[in-house]
């Protein structure tokens, strides 16, 4: 699901080029200048992480304030996705393990 008419933003301008870079093994279509959990969300994927005790954690604050959204991307763990932009051929995976804040 994507916003495409909104009564403030304008979206004449256009999203920019269409991305692709997988999640979890599967390949997910985004566009530059968005974010990867907008891009994730887009596709139907509302859980980013889990908690300790195993509940699922999506988007939370969505200005990289908290933890709920961190994942591993190309290798680096605790990536806050909410904030992070999508790029071509990026690879993005659940976090099994306890992320950490800086």
């Amino acid at each position: 699901m994507r916003i495409s008419e909104h009564p403030i933003l304008d979206f004449n301008q256009g999203r920019g080029a269409q991305i692709t870079f997988t999640y979890d093994g599967t390949s997910i279509n985004g566009f530059e200048n968005e974010t990867i959990a907008a891009a994730l969300h887009a596709a139907g994927i509302f859980t980013l992480s889990h908690s300790e005790s195993g509940r699922p954690r999506g988007i939370y604050c969505a200005i990289g304030n908290c933890s709920s959204c961190m994942m591993v991307v190309d290798g680096e763990p605790n990536v806050k996705v909410c904030v992070e932009l999508a790029r071509d051929g990026m690879v993005v995976r659940t976090q099994e393990t306890r992320g950490t804040l800086a």
